[in-house]
């Protein structure tokens, strides 16, 4: 079996060291890739510090990964050697559920396999991510990248494009829409710049007065300084759609009241304690609340195709995989614009 260097977490409360992994031999409709960039998400800290307590140790995390076919399986159809590629969260699916068929593998009845920390289907072991020098993945999960994409840039757009491009997409974001964006991190930032490409009129929702210049920078028409009572008193029923991008606790009924008569808020972040929600906040106005999960692997080639067309990518901080245990805290103190990717040669 093929070896690859890598960085796991061995337990939820040491850092990520080095470590030498075994990927399984490629079948036949397998693709090798050689791993160039991997972005860093969220969640990754979270599986890594077993803060949702579902983690399987040693964990490699890594779901926004990218770089280059070097190998293929003798049925592969889809890709050859020197392919610009790409993996995101999912590497496989039932492939037989309505879901499945539907190519919303994200939702697979019988539970999808993600790129890191899910049991293999065929019982083998765990999935571990691109924190590390390759994968060897099935190629109806391998996703191709724009040739006009850098590829560092576009590693991100695996997990925040997809995440908010979905929504955007499936609520029907367009042109004389008025659409506000809850959070300016990495999804947010990515938010930002798919709705104002979709020809929506954009509003950066945030706490913090200091990131009015950075939603401009990126496309917002409008910015909303939360924590001010004159600015949320005059948002009120400004919007059609918003997008709530913020992981940490936060008031939804104090956004609904954001909402035109028959708007929409949806969820895209998760909070780490459930959120009291007053049902007068729905009835009146005939507002509704929603989620979204990542997308299928169709939806997640759109997408890409998508900021291909468009010339959209990640904002981002390149760093070596040596620097993964300080990005995390950084991180956590949201000191990073937007996304940090990993140069994987540094390993």
């Amino acid at each position: 079996m093929p070896r690859a260097k890598a960085y796991a977490a061995h337990t939820a409360t040491t850092p990520l060291e080095p470590w030498t992994l075994e990927r399984r031999n490629p079948g036949p409709h397998d693709v090798v890739i050689d791993i160039k960039y991997c972005g860093v998400c969220h969640s990754d800290l979270h599986m890594a510090r077993g803060e949702w307590g579902n983690t399987t140790f040693p964990i490699v995390p890594g779901h926004e990964i990218v770089g280059y076919v070097t190998a293929v399986g003798g049925h592969v159809k889809k890709y050859k050697v020197g392919d610009k590629v790409g993996v995101g969260c999912l590497v496989d699916s039932c492939r037989e559920c309505d879901p499945c068929k539907k190519g919303l593998e994200q939702f697979c009845y019988q539970g999808a396999t993600f790129s890191y920390n899910s049991p293999e289907r065929d019982g083998s072991g765990m999935t571990y991510g691109g924190y590390s020098q390759h994968i060897v993945t099935h190629e109806d999960f391998v996703l191709r990248i724009p040739d006009n994409l850098p590829l560092d840039a576009a590693a991100p757009l695996l997990c925040a494009g997809i995440t908010t491009y979905s929504p955007l997409r499936h609520w029907k974001v367009g042109p004389g829409m008025k659409v506000a964006v809850l959070g300016l991190g990495g999804l947010g930032h990515m938010g930002v710049k798919l709705a104002v490409s979709m020809g929506a009129e954009v509003t950066m929702l945030s706490h913090s007065p200091w990131k009015k210049d950075d939603a401009t920078r990126l496309g917002a028409h409008k910015f909303v300084l939360t924590s001010d009572e004159a600015q949320v008193k005059e948002a009120a029923g400004s919007f059609d759609f918003i997008l709530d991008t913020v992981s940490a606790h936060h008031d939804y009924n104090f956004y609904l009241n954001m909402l035109k008569i028959d708007g929409t808020m949806v969820c895209v972040g998760v909070p780490p304690t459930p959120v009291p929600l007053s049902a007068f906040n729905l009835i009146f106005g005939r507002k509704s609340i929603g989620g979204s999960l990542i997308g299928g692997l169709p939806e997640t080639q759109e997408m890409l195709d998508y900021c291909g067309e468009h010339n959209i990518v990640s904002d981002i901080e390149i760093i070596k995989m040596s620097e993964i245990n300080e990005a995390y805290e950084r991180m956590i103190k949201g000191d990073v614009k937007y996304r940090f990717v990993i140069d994987i040669a540094s390993l």
